[in-house]
């Protein structure tokens, strides 16, 4: 087997497999590079050393089967034998659903996750998304820490257990797709920097130095992290990837690195014959993010939304604190902005970042797939101090208004794990972190970072806790009981609607018109002959639709279409779905 590293910098480079040391040439074709072979096969640990250094794993490595700090495996990954016969599913008309592995079920596997498949399946999802995979310190984490950007967490299953887990998904009819980081990599195993100029002081992130994808040597940098985005698609047959924080992605060239992972990304669609997307986190609200290249955009084909979850927190909770302040002034008004506009800052003043941000979408151009819509993710709810669910503190009609809204929007929904069924369980920041100095330093940071904002220290989880992660797991009993059973047949309810109604994938945004009363607490919209109403209030509310012919498709609670004076009676905390003749 012929092995392969990037070390531009390396005057030696030997190979270490199974327990024998070769040393490794230059390879004359490619700068930079040194190739040597080896007896291997599947599973064969191995490694390289730089100028007699210490063995470190292979940058590339498919596989850690002892932590990002241990040896590299050999994958074959011819081994696996298919089952599903999958032609892929496109983004448009989806319904997503975030799934963490470590925290879907008590046993924290990937094969245990693709037991419980089955009720993505019933509930009407049509992709899973799955939190970050790739190898991290410890047993449990979110993920997001992660140092081999190719291979799968071990204690998760290993790679095998990934196509599995795709295998059964597809059998069912779920697409999957990845979250994968490249913004940064953690700070434990990472040996990058041994290798070559993977990181570049030119620019700074939160994670400290930048990625380099701009300074000398960037361009195998580039091709490392194109190459890992690919493989997952390629050899694991996954249908897409969620790209964490790309505003972190610092880029100065002429061609930006999202521009040439998606086009890499068509072009593997293309040859596979399966619909291929990429979905970006973004802060940037730069709608040239998912503008085809075709128009001169970056061509990525959908990107989270966070505007529609801010708005629609406020209107729900009524919190106004951090990013929270600028919905929170008028948060009816703001959520009907992002409802019709996509996004709510488009270049007018954010006051929470002291300057204006974002800029208009076109929307007679721009469908609205493309932005993703939500009301709770990892991060809106884990990002919290104490990992509390919209569920531990609204009404379950309150929570059904979120569904509804989320669900009949005109973006792509997305449910993260046991919103569906209002668990009860909090999702908590929880870290596994091996290194002692690391663990202590992330406990005060969180225990700080909280006590700032009037927290007491005690009151916020320790996330080395084993209990912490605990208390994040579902708790897959809750389903069959109320409150929840009722609120699950809602959500089913509406994705069944979602899918049979084509008002309700319409991607165009300029046809949708919405109307409030934020003292009485309504919405109502329109899109095409369906139309959507909620009352937040407590009170009950005369919403005036029109004088057209209604009849209810689905209601929270019991309620009449409206009387000749297009009138509306929509109990508090209630909401309904109904379609004008």
């Amino acid at each position: 087997m012929q092995f392969e590293v990037w070390a531009p910098q390396a005057e030696r480079v030997t190979l270490q497999c199974e327990g024998l040391t070769r040393a490794m040439e230059r390879d004359p074709g490619r700068s930079g590079w040194w190739t040597g072979e080896a007896e291997a096969g599947d599973g064969a640990r191995y490694g390289f050393a730089l100028d007699d250094g210490p063995v470190r794993p292979d940058p590339r490595s498919r596989r850690q089967p002892d932590g990002p700090e241990g040896l590299s495996a050999v994958v074959d990954q011819g081994r696996h034998t298919w089952r599903a016969q999958w032609a892929g599913r496109p983004l448009p008309g989806a319904v997503l659903y975030e799934l963490h592995v470590g925290t879907y079920t008590p046993e924290g596997t990937l094969d245990a996750a693709a037991g419980r498949l089955g009720h993505l399946a019933e509930l009407g999802i049509s992709h899973v998304e799955l939190m970050p995979l790739c190898s991290f310190p410890g047993r449990h984490g979110w993920g997001y820490d992660g140092v081999s950007p190719w291979a799968v967490h071990e204690p998760y299953g290993g790679p095998e257990a990934l196509k599995r887990f795709v295998d059964r998904a597809h059998e069912l009819g779920l697409g999957v797709v990845l979250d994968v980081v490249h913004n940064h990599l953690g700070p434990s195993g990472n040996f990058l920097p041994e290798f070559g100029p993977y990181f570049t002081e030119t620019h700074h992130t939160p994670w400290g130095a930048a990625v380099n994808l701009d300074a000398p040597g960037s361009d195998e940098v580039r091709a490392y992290f194109l190459d890992s985005a690919l493989a997952w698609l390629r050899d694991y047959r996954l249908d897409g990837l969620r790209l964490d924080a790309v505003h972190a992605l610092a880029d100065t060239r002429a061609c930006h690195f999202l521009e040439e992972l998606s086009a890499a990304v068509d072009a593997l669609a293309a040859e596979t014959g399966r619909p291929l997307f990429l979905i970006a986190e973004s802060d940037l609200n730069d709608p040239r993010m998912i503008t085809p290249r075709r128009e001169n955009g970056l061509g990525l084909h959908a990107q989270w939304n966070d505007d529609f979850h801010h708005a629609l927190h406020t209107a729900l909770t009524g919190e106004s604190q951090g990013y929270y302040a600028d919905f929170a002034r008028d948060p009816f008004a703001a959520l009907a902005k992002t409802l019709t506009g996509g996004f709510f800052h488009d270049g007018a003043y954010s006051g929470f970042r002291g300057r204006s941000h974002g800029r208009p979408l076109d929307r007679a151009r721009m469908p609205a797939h493309r932005l993703l819509g939500y009301a709770q993710t990892h991060d809106q709810v884990g990002n919290r101090a104490l990992g509390d669910r919209l569920s531990a503190s609204l009404s379950p009609g309150l929570l059904a208004c979120a569904a509804t809204l989320t669900l009949t929007a005109p973006f792509t929904p997305m449910l993260f794990m046991g919103e569906e069924w209002a668990a009860g369980t909090p999702w908590q920041y929880f870290t596994d972190h091996t290194d002692p100095e690391l663990a202590e330093a992330v406990r005060r940071g969180r225990r700080r970072e909280f006590a700032a904002h009037g927290w007491a220290e005690e009151d916020v989880p320790d996330p080395q806790d084993p209990a912490t992660r605990e208390r994040s797991c579902l708790d897959w009993s809750e389903p069959r009981r109320e409150p929840h059973a009722r609120v699950l047949a809602w959500y089913r309810e509406l994705i069944a609607l979602r899918h049979a109604q084509a008002d309700l994938t319409d991607p165009d945004l300029a046809d949708i018109k919405v109307a409030h009363d934020a003292q009485a607490r309504w919405l109502a919209f329109r899109r095409g002959d369906v139309r959507v109403a909620v009352n937040l209030g407590e009170e009950p509310a005369a919403i005036p639709l029109g004088s057209r012919p209604a009849r209810v498709l689905a209601a929270w609670d019991p309620v009449d279409a409206p009387g000749p004076d297009g009138l509306l009676q929509l109990p508090g905390q209630s909401c309904v779905v109904l379609e004008q003749d």
